[in-house]
């Protein structure tokens, strides 16, 4: 059993900067982050290996946020710079316990934070 808890998430004006970070309980390996708008999909953010080596991330995430991990604090960070209006969701931490490397559908995810509001005020 993995519990998940996010924090970090708040209002920023357009091109400002949030950092999310998820604290894990319990053992696993990948982990990522989905945000979900209002009225749409759950959508893949980023994701990061057990190791922390290999990070993969969506296109609207590409050099703008980064995810990194603290294996000795069981925690997870998506480091979110240049931030936009549509980039409004709430985000979710994801942990698996299969998989050594990130992965971009939801489904490779066994747990999920209760995910935590972000707001970009334009």
């Amino acid at each position: 059993q993995v519990q998940l808890v996010e924090s970090g998430g708040g209002l920023v004006q357009a091109g400002g900067s949030l950092t999310l970070s998820c604290a894990a309980s319990g053992r696993s390996y990948s982990m990522g982050w989905f945000r979900q708008a209002p009225g749409k999909e759950r959508d893949f953010v980023a994701a990061i290996s057990w190791s922390g080596r290999d990070t993969i991330y969506a296109d609207p995430a590409k050099d703008r946020f980064t995810i990194s991990r603290d294996n000795a604090k069981n925690t997870v960070y998506l480091q979110m710079n240049r931030l936009k209006p549509e980039d409004t969701a709430v985000y979710y931490c994801a942990a698996s316990t299969t998989y050594l490397s990130g992965q971009r559908r939801a489904t490779e995810y066994d747990y999920w934070g209760q995910g935590t509001q972000v707001t970009v005020s334009s």
